[in-house]
């Protein structure tokens, strides 16, 4: 039964939690600090290298946050 300790369980998922909220705040600051709309200028203009950086941030965000959690 030690792989059903429901502590270990519940601390996943508020760290998930935790890391998706902190990814989420970040891109909309991202999006605040930038001079036209991210989502406007890759949907509607087809800016794929807006497209590529914003996918960049978030993984770059995502590595820096699953780390700090894991240790």
């Amino acid at each position: 039964m030690e792989y059903l300790n429901f502590k270990l369980i519940i601390s996943s998922v508020v760290y998930s939690v935790l890391g998706i909220v902190i990814l989420v705040i970040s891109f909309i600051v991202i999006e605040k600090l930038t001079p036209r709309m991210l989502w406007k200028e890759i949907i509607e203009e087809h800016n794929t290298a807006l497209a590529i950086m914003g996918a960049a941030f978030m993984i770059a965000v995502a590595l820096i946050i699953s780390s700090a959690i894991h240790g």
